[in-house]
C-alpha cells in the first residue's frame, strides 16, 4: 500500500484487517519506496495513491508494471479527473477507486481484481471506455 498520508494507511489497514483474506505486508509513504517493495515483497495487489512526493502514483505504477507485467495495481485518488482515470488505465493498473468510496468497497473490489477482473466504478468505466474508442 502506498499513500504520503499516514491517517489514510492506517484507515485502509483496518479496511483490509476486517477481511481475514488480507494481510498488509508493506506500507509506503512515496512512489519510489513503492517500487521497491513491490519488487521485494511482490504482494498479490498494491495500493496506489497518484499524489506522492518523490515519485507519483502513476510513474510508480508504470515501473511496477514494466519490471513486473503480472503485477495487480489499484489506483487510489481524492480526485476522479478523467486524465487520472485514462492514466490508470492506459498504464495498465486493474482498477481506479475514489479514496472519498474505498471504505465501503475496498475487499470487494480487491476480491474481483484477483479473479482477473478490472474494477473501474460505473462513471470512472465510461471514461476508460470513452478514451480506449479515441
Amino acid at each position: 500500500m502506498a499513500d504520503d498520508n499516514a491517517a489514510v494507511r492506517r484507515s485502509l489497514c483496518l479496511v483490509l484487517q476486517s477481511d481475514r483474506c488480507f494481510r498488509v505486508v508493506g506500507q509506503a509513504e512515496n512512489g519510489q519506496d513503492a517500487v521497491a517493495m513491490e519488487r521485494n515483497l511482490r504482494p498479490d495487489v498494491v495500493l496506489m495513491d497518484i499524489a506522492m512526493p518523490v515519485l507519483n502514483g502513476i510513474q510508480a505504477t508504470r515501473q511496477i508494471l514494466t519490471a513486473n507485467p503480472e503485477a495487480k495495481v489499484i489506483i487510489l485518488s481524492a480526485h476522479g479527473d478523467d486524465e487520472y482515470v485514462e492514466y490508470a488505465a492506459k498504464i495498465g493498473a486493474v482498477g481506479f477507486l475514489k479514496k472519498q468510496s474505498a471504505a465501503e468497497i475496498l475487499t470487494k473490489v480487491i476480491h474481483k481484481v484477483l479473479k482477473c477482473r478490472r474494477f473501474f466504478s460505473p462513471a470512472m468505466a465510461k471514461i476508460t471506455l470513452r478514451s480506449s474508442s479515441l
